[in-house]
């Protein structure tokens, strides 16, 4: 296999494009909470709750336009995860709310690559978090923590399978802007997602 060709001038203008929104998101305190020494059972459902509505609307119309650009979507799916966790906390989700309006347009590929950037961004950041909630409420794989838990001993190696993929589309496509677009447009959505539906 022929060594990727990266664009680490890219990938840098990208996460320091990015950067403002992506703090934004995590300084919500329905983010902090999750990281706190007193994270509640309350706090951590809400999250899970909220991130499905996010990752069905990626899962559902996102993969479509990406299937050609990344090989390995199949193994990016999150929603069984989610699904898996609120089965063994014994949830029950009783309404899907909207997060992404621009999905119900075309978009173009770099902008669902941006959008995807932060998707898998957060597998990697979940990690993280795993092992908080863990310490903190007990949960793992099979008892309520299986989506931060994500890729598991895989995620570093799927993170940069995703780089590749990412910078390798921006060289043949010059669509930068379009990437930091799009991933602008995901940490926005979802933190007004948040925002507008952090109280039920």
């Amino acid at each position: 296999m022929s060594e990727p060709h990266l664009s680490p001038s890219f990938l840098l203008q990208l996460k320091a494009s990015t950067s403002k929104p992506h703090q934004e998101l995590e300084n919500l305190p329905i983010s902090a909470a999750l990281l706190s020494d007193d994270v509640s059972r309350e706090n951590y459902i809400l999250y899970l709750d909220l991130m499905y509505d996010a990752i069905r609307e990626v899962e559902k119309t996102l993969f479509p336009v990406l299937k050609n650009e990344i090989s390995d979507l199949d193994q990016r799916r999150k929603l069984p995860l989610l699904e898996k966790d609120f089965k063994n906390l014994g949830y029950t989700k009783d309404n899907v709310c909207p997060v992404f309006k621009a999905l119900e347009n075309e978009i173009s590929i770099g902008f669902a690559m941006g959008m995807m950037y932060v998707i898998e961004g957060s597998s990697l950041g979940g990690r993280y978090i795993y092992k908080h909630i863990h310490k903190t409420l007990g949960y793992d794989l099979q008892t309520g923590a299986s989506y931060f838990a994500g890729y598991s001993d895989q995620t570093g190696i799927l993170w940069k399978q995703f780089m590749t993929a990412i910078t390798n589309f921006e060289v043949q496509s010059q669509s930068g802007k379009d990437i930091i677009a799009g991933a602008n447009y995901t940490f926005t959505a979802i933190k007004d997602h948040f925002i507008n539906n952090s109280v039920r």
